[in-house]
């Protein structure tokens, strides 16, 4: 495949499902909307930028997902051919803007979002304008729940799955808890937990592992009331506290990486692009814990540097930055 960035894209490919929308991130962290003198434009969209943290990091990477035949859908689909992703799966929709979010940045870097969707074109993905040949191809398949809320994009989203699946795929779930945009919290819980068991590898925060299991706990017994048969690894994200991981054989943790934190926006998805690009072309790794160790340390890593900038696919790391926090930090 041709380089990108001077960054040859190779290997297994990850197909990266959902939204992609425009981050407005004020350009002065502790305040309210409301008070942010200013907004820096940020690309975003959780599944967007999974995958264009596995291209960043070398590996093979593609979206599907729609966008608005606006100025800003146009911006959006050309990040990501920028940054090395396939962009066969994308949509342009003439009748809906692409979405927007204000992301308010609280002193400690953690975040408040107010969306404009009304619908907005992510929303109305039809099941039969699935690219399911670029689906088919995925040796991973990675999504979260935001795709679940309307329809049509549900039906799409459940057929790119079953589709995904059917072809060998292994499914990654990031379930992205974003509570204004569902009618309720009990809705919010029954549906991401709708496609719970469909999942080979889970990521969740420590503030879904909360919502979900609606405990105050953050504990092994607490996170493997999560556990389901056919699942192949659990982890759950802790902040500047690491992360854990559990498998069917073996469970543990594995600590963060200490950088100095401005905006947390996509250091979940940095670590998962991490993780999913070290896995795609070896799943055995999921089953061997010192592999799983390192690779987990990796994407520790890659959150970490993540968090150092504002906006999310503006700070995505590339492998180098990752090998010298590593590094720095040893």
């Amino acid at each position: 495949m041709a380089a990108v960035n001077g960054v040859d894209h190779e290997g297994g490919l990850v197909v990266s499902f959902g939204e992609m929308l425009i981050d407005f991130v004020p350009t002065v962290s502790g305040v309210s909307l409301a008070e942010a003198p200013g907004f820096l434009k940020a690309p975003g969209g959780a599944p967007a930028n999974v995958a264009i943290a596995v291209a960043r990091l070398g590996g093979n990477a593609a979206f599907v997902g729609k966008v608005g035949d606006d100025e800003f859908g146009r911006m959006l689909a050309g990040i990501l051919t920028e940054n090395g992703v396939t962009d066969g799966g994308v949509l342009f929709d003439t009748g809906a803007r692409t979405a927007l979010a204000f992301v308010t940045l609280r002193s400690d870097g953690e975040r408040e979002f107010m969306f404009y969707r009304n619908p907005s074109a992510d929303m109305l993905l039809r099941e039969d304008e699935l690219n399911l040949e670029l689906i088919r191809k995925a040796k991973v398949f990675h999504y979260g729940s935001i795709s679940l809320i309307v329809e049509p994009c549900r039906t799409a989203h459940l057929k790119a799955m079953k589709e995904a699946k059917a072809a060998g795929a292994l499914l990654s779930y990031d379930p992205n808890l974003r509570l204004p945009l569902w009618p309720s919290a009990e809705k919010a819980r029954e549906q991401i937990m709708s496609i719970w068991d469909q999942a080979d590898v889970i990521k969740v925060s420590d503030n879904e592992l909360e919502f979900l299991t609606e405990s105050d706990k953050i504990d092994d017994a607490t996170a493997m009331s999560l556990w389901h048969p056919n699942l192949k690894l659990l982890l759950v994200t802790l902040g500047d506290h690491g992360c854990r991981y559990y498998t069917k054989n073996f469970k543990g943790s594995v600590e963060a990486f200490k950088v100095e934190t401005i905006d947390t926006t996509g250091a979940g998805d940095s670590f998962v692009g991490a993780l999913l690009n070290k896995v795609v072309d070896d799943h055995s790794i999921i089953e061997d814990e010192p592999r799983l160790r390192e690779v987990l340390k990796f994407a520790n890593a890659c959150g970490a540097i993540t968090t150092t900038k504002k906006g999310a696919i503006p700070a995505l790391p590339q492998v180098a930055d990752a090998l010298e926090l590593i590094k720095n930090s040893s």
